[in-house]
């Protein structure tokens, strides 16, 4: 039975050592390599720290002495920390600008001409002097009113006489009065800022 050739490990300052025992990777750390340096003292290393050569050996690409500073010693083992670099997201807040939104209030002067409506009234006395045998009602002849006024005069006999009418006559006319009307006007502006200077201000509300 041929005996199997140790694997070697050459670090870089030339200092040898042998593969005492390959540890398989778990869920917490990756493959790693049992190695026994020739002053018997083992040491601990991440496979991926080794690079094969065509011979079947593996080189490192540290000296021994650096693997000491570097690592933890657990009685004759020194334990090499295996680094990995992770990838962390996130995401934050970063200002892009802004703008400010100013609300101006304008006044500006309209005529107003509004139509307004009048009434005047005329009396007019006009003599009838006419006996009648009852009062006559209140009539209408287009836009004038009668009212008969009545007296009792003394004759032989009793009896009514229309002694008058009053005619009322109404008037209707139109008479414009222009007035000056302030109104006002509501406006936005709007206004671009600079990123590094972006404040944000309310507009005065005016009612």
């Amino acid at each position: 039975m041929t005996e199997r050739k140790p694997v070697l490990v050459t670090g870089r300052d030339g200092l040898q050592g042998t593969v005492v025992q390959v540890i398989e990777a778990t869920a917490t750390s990756p493959q790693q390599v049992l190695v026994r340096l020739n002053n018997n003292r083992q040491v601990v290393i991440p496979f991926d720290a080794l690079t094969m050569q065509q011979d079947g050996n593996y080189s490192l690409a540290m000296g021994w002495n650096e693997l000491s500073q570097q690592g933890a010693t657990e009685g004759d083992t020194l334990v090499l920390p295996v680094m990995a670099e992770e990838l962390q997201v996130g995401k934050r807040t970063v200002s892009t600008g802004g703008v400010r939104v100013s609300k101006l209030v304008r006044e500006h002067e309209e005529t107003v001409d509004v139509p307004l409506l009048q009434e005047d009234v005329q009396v007019e006395r006009v003599t009838i002097n006419q006996m009648v045998e009852s009062a006559p009602a209140v009539r209408h002849e287009g836009d004038t009113m009668i009212i008969p006024v009545l007296e009792e005069v003394l004759v032989v006999e009793k009896r009514l006489m229309l002694k008058e009418e009053l005619r009322i006559v109404r008037r209707r006319s139109e008479t414009s009065q222009p007035q000056q009307v302030t109104l006002r006007r509501e406006e936005i502006v709007v206004e671009q800022l600079d990123p590094n200077s972006a404040t944000t201000d309310r507009g005065n509300n005016l009612a």
